[in-house]
């Protein structure tokens, strides 16, 4: 044997060992890098208003899943974030979920959330009692006479503006012909907007409802509740590429959703603190909104089929979407997660 083969046979002992400890790190190694790829992201966007702080809630709440909340002045800047896919999931409105199909966008409902949040407030000394429907049309009717606007505020395509739309249609007044609407599309301005008598009316949402009313600069005139919407408001929507791509996260997602609704059902005081840390409003005006705020995770297809109806009737779509609605409204993640039939949870 030659001295080479000799001096070879160490050598060659080493590498082997080191090859084999290098072998071993690497299994240890791979199952927690496993675990730590195993865990998926989720971006979600939500909009400014008392029934909708409470999302950022969501994250502390989520296992298996890890999500981004990320707040919005509105809901059509959620869903704008959403059909530009900047976010994966978004908290936006049934309004915001049929003009989207009504305009080809790519939205699966999932999820309910929060619903109420509306009311149509008027000036403090205006001269116009709660729910005097008969009143409110002669005071239009005089400033028609008169040659003046009747001028009345929201939020354009927020589910207060359609509330208010279409109560304003149930009780004989045209929002289109019979009044002068006034679109102030960040609600934290319709206080200040009321107070320098830029306006009639507002049709506002919480906790800015509140606000107004707490201090002083407006009164209650109804909940616009008595419409085809009813009370419905959030809905939580994301993409169909997202339900493909990442099953296991909405799933997990909608989880967070549940476990937050049943926890606002239980305890209001985080849903408080987080209308506070949102605003900057008072806790008492916080508080006070939350009288006008209904949790539940149910997705209630009948009345989305009717909302779709009465848009077509305020020209807020040009088309039957009906089918769109069947299409895309999705049970599957709200029936793993709670139990429930379709049927039980409003199919």
């Amino acid at each position: 044997m030659d001295h080479i083969s000799l001096l070879s046979r160490p050598l060659k002992s080493v590498w082997l060992r080191a090859v084999g400890v290098t072998t071993l790190l690497l299994m240890f190694a791979l199952p927690f890098e496993a675990m730590a790829q195993a865990t998926p992201k989720i971006k979600m966007a939500y909009a400014k208003c008392a029934h909708c702080l409470s999302m950022a809630m969501v994250p502390g709440l989520a296992k298996g899943v890890e999500i981004e909340a990320i707040n919005f002045t509105s809901g059509n800047d959620a869903l704008t974030a959403l059909v530009s896919k900047s976010v994966d999931i978004a908290q936006v409105t049934y309004l915001h979920f049929v003009t989207g199909l009504d305009k080809g966008m790519d939205l699966v409902a999932i999820s309910g959330q929060v619903n109420g949040g509306s009311e149509l407030i008027v000036a403090k000394d205006f001269p116009l009692a709660a729910n005097d429907w008969a009143g409110l049309k002669k005071i239009i009717a005089d400033y028609k006479a008169q040659g003046k606007p009747f001028r009345i505020a929201a939020s354009r395509g927020n589910a207060q503006d359609l509330h208010m739309r279409g109560e304003l249609l149930k009780n004989g007044i045209n929002p289109t012909r019979d009044v002068q609407f006034v679109n102030i599309p960040n609600p934290a301005d319709h206080n200040s907007a009321l107070q320098r008598g830029e306006i009639e009316l507002i049709g506002t949402v919480e906790p800015f409802a509140s606000q107004i009313r707490l201090g002083g600069v407006g009164k209650h005139f109804n909940f616009p509740y008595d419409q085809a919407a009813g009370k419905l408001t959030n809905l939580i929507v994301t993409r169909s590429d997202v339900v493909k791509s990442q099953p296991e996260a909405v799933k997990q997602t909608v989880a967070a959703v549940v476990a937050l609704v049943d926890q606002l059902n239980k305890d209001k005081q985080a849903w408080v603190d987080s209308i506070v840390k949102g605003t900057g409003l008072e806790r008492a005006i916080a508080t006070e909104a939350l009288q006008n705020a209904y949790p539940d995770y149910t997705m209630y297809r009948g009345a989305t089929l009717a909302i779709a109806d009465m848009m077509r009737d305020l020209k807020y779509i040009s088309r039957d979407v009906t089918a769109d609605i069947d299409k895309n409204m999705n049970y599957t993640f709200l029936t793993a997660v709670t139990g429930k039939t379709p049927k039980e949870l409003g199919f």
